[in-house]
């Protein structure tokens, strides 16, 4: 197999472990692209902490220009949560005919959570002849693990999963989207407001690509489709999650004080035509010193079967998943295509 070239766009924390592995799996860096005025001119190795790469990080708004030229297999974007966030890398990329995979939560699943963008991107990829996907943590941890035991379910009846994080791990756009360092009041009006709506008026902003999806509403939409089930109706509810005692946050830069909040919790259930349920929540706040990572799934039915995975090493993962799905996507067919419909994932080492 020829060596695969790829570029990275966006240089933060969770590149470091992206370019590496996928440079010492046998890829070879093209091009780097970030917006931080801080890092834009250093050499890559830098953020990968190893020998130099002879790759200099250029300011994203050279990233057309160097992808035309250097026409990379494969590009890997790690920047925001939200589809509309990453939609300008992601289309160009479709337009380009590149193949590329992002840990846009997002974009794990996002035909249930903005269809319309997902439809030009896959169409723009289809008519370009590459492939658009996104993967990470969730398409083992919140994916393939869990169908695999499904696999091994007799009858099931519903699926129940909870998964935390530390927000102090993805940056600051991250921390203040679960409503970090926010007190109460202001938690209820500018993070869970959005989900005390309609189900008419949650359809509206999801045509529109205006709904902000927790991770779990995509993650529920993945398994449904890799589970071939058809999902009835789908709700979410965010619910603040309180410190104890004051905290400092290194990610805000702040305190957060005893009663306000740290972080969220986002609760989606499912509602499926064939009876089965899935009731998913993702923790994701600023730790205190007993706080860590967990991962707990039960599948109820004949028999019922718990899964609990403790202090996962979660941004680590995260990046060996991207790595690993590359040779997936690049075989992959043209278009917008989920992993649930890439087979499961493998080491490639």
């Amino acid at each position: 197999m020829k060596k695969i070239k790829f570029c990275q766009y966006g240089c933060g924390k969770m590149s470091e472990y992206t370019m590496r592995y996928a440079m010492e799996v046998g890829m070879e860096l093209v091009g780097a692209y970030d917006i931080n005025p801080e890092i834009v001119g250093k050499n890559v190795s830098v953020i990968t902490k190893t020998n130099d790469t002879n790759i200099i990080i250029k300011d994203a708004s050279e990233a057309e220009k160097d992808l035309r030229e250097k026409r990379p297999d494969i590009c890997i974007i790690t920047t925001m949560s939200l589809l509309n966030d990453c939609k300008d890398i992601l289309l160009l990329c479709a337009s380009l005919g590149i193949n590329a995979i992002t840990t846009c939560e997002e974009a794990f699943y996002p035909m249930n959570s903005n269809p319309q963008l997902t439809e030009k991107i896959n169409k723009l990829a289809i008519a370009n002849n590459c492939t658009i996907t996104g993967s990470g943590y969730q398409d083992a941890f919140w994916g393939n693990l869990i169908s695999t035991i499904g696999g091994a379910t007799h009858n099931i009846t519903k699926i129940k999963g909870s998964s935390s994080y530390n927000v102090e791990d993805y940056g600051i756009a991250l921390a203040k989207a679960h409503g970090a360092g926010l007190n109460v009041s202001d938690f209820e009006k500018s993070v869970a407001s959005a989900d005390n709506i309609s189900e008419e008026e949650r359809m509206t902003l999801i045509e529109k690509g205006e709904f902000l999806p927790s991770y779990m509403w995509n993650v529920n939409g993945w398994l449904a489709d890799k589970l071939g089930l058809t999902v009835k109706r789908q709700t979410q509810k965010c619910i603040p999650t309180i410190a104890e005692e004051d905290i400092f946050s290194s990610t805000l830069g702040m305190t957060i004080k005893k009663g306000d909040c740290t972080g969220m919790s986002a609760v989606v259930t499912t509602e499926t035509e064939e009876g089965i349920t899935f009731e998913t929540e993702c923790i994701g706040k600023v730790y205190s010193s007993t706080d860590y990572d967990s991962n707990e799934w039960t599948i109820y039915g004949e028999p019922n079967t718990t899964m609990i995975i403790n202090r996962p090493s979660t941004v680590e993962l995260t990046c060996a998943s991207i790595v690993n799905r590359i040779p997936d996507v690049i075989e992959s067919n043209p278009g917008y295509v989920p992993t649930s419909k890439m087979g499961e994932l493998k080491n490639i080492r």
